[in-house]
């Protein structure tokens, strides 16, 4: 009789699960996750290790339908493994591969130390479209810009999905026992459903519901038309061959929707280029790309940034985002761009500490994902945004919120403004603020910053590099 442990991390799933499919070819499989403290790994922040214990829970009660006993342990990962291997018997370990430089490095050590115990190791590609090493330029390098990136990805062959196991239930048990959820958290269960359905539950309504609306409507925050699929991705409660397969066979079904599923799976697509990013270079959630943005002078403004992650900064659809954020652990992909424009150039505070921020706040904070996206608005990451590309909050709200619905939604002591002076209340007439009960100062902030001699100064900090 043949033992096999599988090693999950960010793959909490039954289909489409390699690593899974693998060891479940044994004759007795354990499943194991393990809470990692070894040094270079990044502990998830406050709301995704929120996620994580429910998803957690989903994953056994799933695993356990099909006879498979998930443990759940925290330390030293190859210590851990070393235990877990000599209490279980497993002569084979198998796991889904990652591909940040500290977890890989991590990995290269344990499949080493163990196959030269005699123990057979596996990895195996579960967590991306295309593993980072099979796209490349002509030249024989990664791509720096996502657009030729795209247009050899969508070319490529993805490979197709594969089944869940089979397997005779057993009972499941409580796990991650030691989780002590956090009083603010409680809120965020009221906006999610967590786990392996639910995401394909999420994936199917999207497809059925809102891609129709996606290429345009997916930058108005107002608007219910993206597909959040964000933290069941981070945590491969669905995996993106999953995601990309589904919607390719709804365009070929439904031919009129072809190229909103395609835009749609273009956005799917700069999950891999980041996470391609991730795997050729140096840990981008500390260092810039760019190397020239390691000598940007960014201001020290502790009582600035404490305003922006309150939702205090005076400008309307910033606040409203930040405040979003708070409450339901997301915040729409417009207005993420916009927070961290103000941040990084009209308020010119390092993105090191927005990434922090959006680490610990977001439940889909990922580590190619959030440290890529916060480089691309700061000008410092490959295929960034131009220096001189300055988002305006006020002009961005009038365009995509120009009804102010997100912004009454977020901020509500602003909510009675007519349209006009939703996004710029502090410009408002003394007699329009009296009927709206706004006192600006007191009731709501002037603007933290002015807009055009903020962005005046990034523009001269950057061009000084």
């Amino acid at each position: 009789m043949t033992k096999a442990l599988v090693w999950l991390r960010n793959d909490l799933r039954l289909a489409d699960n390699p690593a899974l499919a693998a060891a479940c070819k044994s004759a007795e499989v354990t499943a194991l996750y393990i809470h990692e403290t070894d040094d270079g790994l990044r502990p998830p922040g406050g709301a995704a290790r929120w996620w994580l214990h429910h998803s957690l829970e989903d994953l056994a009660a799933n695993l356990s339908s099909i006879g498979v006993p998930l443990r759940i342990e925290s330390g030293k990962a190859e210590d851990v493994l070393t235990s877990v291997i000599k209490e279980t018997g497993a002569e084979a370990l198998h796991w889904n591969r990652r591909y940040g430089p500290a977890g890989r490095a991590l990995d290269a050590t344990i499949k080493a130390a163990f196959r030269d115990k005699g123990l057979s190791v596996t990895s195996h590609p579960g967590n991306v479209l295309a593993e980072p090493w099979t796209i490349e330029t002509g030249q024989g390098k990664p791509y720096s810009v996502f657009t030729p990136f795209w247009k050899s990805l969508r070319t490529a062959e993805v490979a197709r999905p594969i089944a869940a196991p089979d397997g005779k239930a057993i009972k499941a048990h409580p796990v991650d026992t030691d989780y002590v959820q956090p009083e603010w958290a409680g809120k965020l269960g009221q906006y999610w459903k967590i786990g392996e359905q639910a995401a394909q539950d999420r994936l199917a309504d999207f497809l059925d519901e809102q891609v129709t609306d996606y290429p345009e409507g997916r930058d108005i925050p107002a608007k219910d038309v993206t597909s959040r699929l964000s933290p069941h991705l981070r945590f491969g409660e669905i995996s993106p061959r999953q995601i990309w397969h589904a919607a390719q066979s709804f365009a070929h079904a439904h031919s009129q929707q072809a190229g909103a599923v395609d835009k749609f799976l273009s956005e799917l697509a700069w999950r891999d280029f980041s996470y391609h990013q991730l795997y050729h270079r140096e840990d981008i959630a500390s260092r810039p790309m760019q190397e020239k943005y390691t000598a940007m002078s960014w201001r020290h403004a502790p009582a600035q940034l404490k305003a922006w992650q309150k939702g205090q900064t005076g400008l309307p659809i910033v606040d409203a985002g930040m405040r979003q954020l708070w409450e339901t652990g997301y915040m729409h992909n417009r207005v993420r761009m916009l927070v961290a424009s103000l941040l990084t150039k009209n308020m010119l505070i390092d993105w090191r500490q927005g990434e922090d921020w959006f680490w610990d706040t977001l439940v889909d904070a990922d580590e190619a994902n959030n440290p890529a996206s916060w480089q691309w608005v700061a000008g410092s990451g490959l295929d960034a945004a131009p220096y001189f590309r300055i988002f305006n909050p006020v002009t961005q709200g009038e365009r995509f919120d120009g009804s102010g619905d997100y912004v009454r939604q977020w901020v509500p002591e602003i909510a009675k403004l007519e349209d006009k002076w939703i996004h710029t209340p502090a410009d408002a007439p003394k007699d329009v603020l009296a009927k709206a009960k706004i006192d600006i100062g007191k009731t709501y902030p002037a603007p933290i910053v002015d807009l055009k001699t903020s962005r005046q100064r990034a523009l001269d900090a950057a061009a000084a590099l």
